[in-house]
């Protein structure tokens, strides 16, 4: 949830400052790009160097340099980030941001901010615990801030009790919850099919396709920056999918419909893009065919249509989606598929397209709903088709 996200990381006079090191360096690692900005007290505790060498950004400290006049724009500052972490915050800036007290870089960025504002509160027990300081927690909660509680442990004086900041591992955890909650499919379970099946002849060979898994992959990865829980039912493909999702690893037709039968009825959207056999050998050798003079027949048999089975045991609150690779008559055989399979949007591929197709990194589609509405699309990566399809899921979601 963090990969891309602008993050400015505001660093207060603290002895737990320190852990502001461990902190830009697990946003860093999970993709997000930060910048620091220390008050004067917190740059007692902690090194701009220290936090300008993790962060990869140089660190701000003041409104401008004096020896250079290069001003710190703090209203750009605030439009530029996506969120704003203050960790630590100490007692007296949690007072300013409070009472709108604008001495310093970092509260002239938290008031020209339009992002989400998190704090996580470093002091010691008796301060903590001071009315004062709570009735601060109160109000800056009140103005939409979100304060992540402090924990209970050894503190600096030597006190134990309530007021050492909240673990940096912590922190990166509550923040990934607090977006993904935000996120318009967060609690829907999804189910992904993606790339090719084989269908084994003998030891050595076996039936298969031209599928990559692109298409699926980024889809699953998409649903998954939707906040949707995704399960990814991968044919052979040495592709890789984001870290969060679950990962069903499957070879052949019939792998693929007992993990999507066995899923499907706890997914409240599912996404068949994969490109399944149709026809499997009907008997399997045990050890390899040797070549012999003459043709050599192959008898073949069905597979079990995955998606017309799903479609007769979807729920009303279920949203089915399949897909479509047509070379002639495209638009009636993928409104037969709509209709016949029970499906709630159907994408259709066509190979007569440039571009679009297997392997390629670029897909042309034409979407119909349920109502037969066709939605069609320019040629696009697949990552930005992805989100058109995902787009499309959003509009018809439950």
């Amino acid at each position: 949830m963090l990969k891309n996200k602008n993050i400015i990381l505001g660093v207060c006079g603290s002895i737990a400052a320190y852990k502001s090191a461990f902190l830009v360096r697990l946003l860093v690692k999970a993709g997000a790009n930060v910048k620091v900005i220390l008050t004067p007290d917190g740059a007692n505790f902690i090194t701009p160097l220290t936090l300008a060498t993790l962060s990869k950004n140089p660190v701000y400290t003041q409104y401008f340099e004096e020896e250079t006049g290069v001003w710190s724009n703090h209203v750009e500052l605030g439009l530029w980030a996506d969120l704003i972490i203050i960790a630590p915050i100490s007692a007296n800036t949690l007072a300013k941001l409070s009472t709108g007290i604008c001495d310093n870089l970092l509260t002239a960025v938290y008031l020209s901010a339009k992002c989400p504002v998190y704090v996580a509160p470093a002091m010691d027990l008796d301060m903590w615990k001071h009315e004062t300081t709570q009735e601060n927690i109160k109000r800056i909660n009140s103005y939409g801030n979100i304060v992540i509680a402090p924990g209970n442990g050894e503190l600096a004086s030597g006190l134990v009790g309530e007021g050492r900041m909240a673990e940096p591992e912590e922190i990166v955890s509550f923040l990934d919850n607090a977006i993904k909650k935000s996120m318009p499919l967060f609690g829907k379970k999804v189910m992904v099919t993606a790339g090719p099946t084989y269908e084994v002849i003998d030891p050595v060979r076996f039936i298969g396709n031209h599928s990559s898994g692109k298409m699926g992959f980024a889809i699953a990865d998409e649903l998954v920056k939707l906040g949707a829980d995704v399960t990814l039912v991968a044919g052979p493909t040495s592709l890789q999918a984001d870290k969060t999702l679950k990962r069903i690893n499957v070879v052949s037709a019939l792998d693929m419909f007992n993990a999507c039968t066995s899923i499907f009825s706890e997914t409240d959207i599912t996404v068949m893009c994969a490109a399944v056999a149709d026809y499997r050998p009907k008997t399997v050798a045990n050890q390899k065919i040797k070549k012999q003079d003459g043709d050599f027949i192959l008898e073949l048999e069905k597979t079990t249509d995955i998606l017309a089975s799903l479609g007769k045991s979807k729920k009303s609150n279920q949203i089915l989606v399949g897909f479509a690779l047509e070379t002639n008559d495209e638009e009636n055989y993928a409104k037969g598929k709509l209709e016949k399979k029970n499906l709630d949007l159907v994408v259709l591929n066509s190979l007569n397209d440039k571009g679009a197709g297997f392997k390629s990194d670029t897909n042309k589609i034409t979407i119909f709903n349920k109502a037969l509405e066709k939605t069609a699309f320019e040629l696009k990566s697949k990552a930005e088709v992805a989100k058109d399809i995902c787009e499309a899921i959003l509009k018809i979601t439950k």
